[in-house]
């Protein structure tokens, strides 16, 4: 009798250590072979300066008190945390962006419910002080332009301090850095305040890349490197549709040929011809679909829209990795996670029970 009680003690113990050894590699360890995979594109240096170390995603939808349910809530946050974390220990980025959409409930969270979410969100995405995080607007951070108030745009601004329209310049590397929700085009005040900067931004950009041609109309401009920027922001430019995407990453059959709303999935034709006129951008890098896409606009500039990084919006999250060229970055599969984890599982509980019958 005491030797079957022994043995069922052994059993147990073995069990629970499958099972804690499992979770530990499936939900921690199995991120650094995955992340490993990735690498910064090949250059050739000049004069020994290394070029922007960038990286970039999109939509991470941090969910909320109202519609996120705390089980779900916990599961992709350590999802985002563990690829984030270990991306950041792995590939050593000079600098992060995320395309919008941070959070799921900004549009309509009370104060408490932000301070909470914005409390989880630096826990997730900390980061070592040599590494810079850039935060832009998005629809559910502040609210369709309908939905979109002055109380909600500042309460955003001011935890990652940012503005609607600005340019920053890193390693003679110009980002224009856009809050695509107020590019409605009606005049609203939001609107109007923001096309105001990025007219100014243009002209300003314009004089520093041709200032000995135009010197008398740009005395007293603010200057800027004197290349083309990158255009960040969460709304594409307008297209008709996802038809034209392919790749791992990019949206479902039975989506890709479903047609754009101006101004609810992309940014309006106007607003998109006002911007690559202005500016006249190398790259623009943009989220909100959810999926994977290239785009060239007018046979010259190109754009690519980055895939949510949350597992609740896709089975393979993913992110762009930029040094003067661009690579991609995939994460973990979910269906691989829990493929390993059932498979680990039974293999352990049917090794432990041959050692037990014996």
């Amino acid at each position: 009798m005491i030797s079957v009680y022994g043995s069922s003690g052994r059993l147990a113990a073995s069990l629970i250590f499958t099972f804690v050894s499992v979770f530990v590699l499936c939900e921690y360890v199995i991120y650094y072979p995955v992340i490993l995979r990735c690498s910064w594109p090949h250059i050739e240096t000049v004069n020994s300066h290394l070029p922007l170390r960038a990286l970039f995603l999109s939509d991470t939808h941090l969910l909320g008190a109202i519609k996120g349910h705390w089980l779900d809530k916990l599961r992709r946050e350590w999802q985002m945390e563990r690829a984030f974390q270990t991306s950041l220990w792995l590939l050593n980025p000079e600098i992060v962006f995320i395309l919008g959409d941070v959070f799921d409930e900004g549009k309509w969270s009370s104060s408490q419910d932000w301070e909470d979410d914005v409390r989880r969100f630096k826990r997730i995405f900390r980061h070592p002080s040599d590494t810079e995080l850039v935060v832009l607007i998005g629809n559910h951070d502040i609210g369709f332009h309908n939905e979109m108030t002055k109380q909600k745009l500042e309460r955003f601004e001011k935890v990652f301090n940012v503005t609607s329209a600005r340019i920053l310049t890193i390693k003679g590397v110009n980002f224009l850095l856009v809050n695509s929700v107020a590019l409605h085009g009606d005049h609203c005040p939001i609107c109007q305040r923001v096309e105001k900067e990025l007219h100014k931004l243009s002209h300003a950009l314009n004089c520093s890349i041709q200032s000995e041609q135009h010197y008398d109309q740009c005395k007293n401009t603010e200057s800027f490197a004197s290349t083309a920027p990158v255009l960040l922001q969460h709304y594409p430019l307008y297209r008709v549709s996802d038809a034209m995407c392919t790749g791992i990453d990019a949206a479902p059959l039975d989506e890709r040929y479903q047609l754009f709303q101006e101004r609810y999935d992309v940014i309006s034709k106007n607003a998109s011809k006002k911007l690559l006129w202005w500016f006249k951008p190398r790259l623009i890098l943009s989220g909100h679909t959810h999926h994977g896409c290239e785009v060239l606009h007018e046979n010259l500039y190109p754009e690519i829209s980055i895939p949510s990084f949350s597992w609740r919006n896709r089975n393979n999250p993913s992110f762009i990795l930029s040094r003067r060229t661009l690579t991609y970055c995939y994460t973990i599969l979910e269906k691989q996670v829990k493929t390993s984890f059932m498979v680990r599982v039974r293999f352990d509980h049917f090794i432990s029970y041959l050692e037990w019958i014996n």
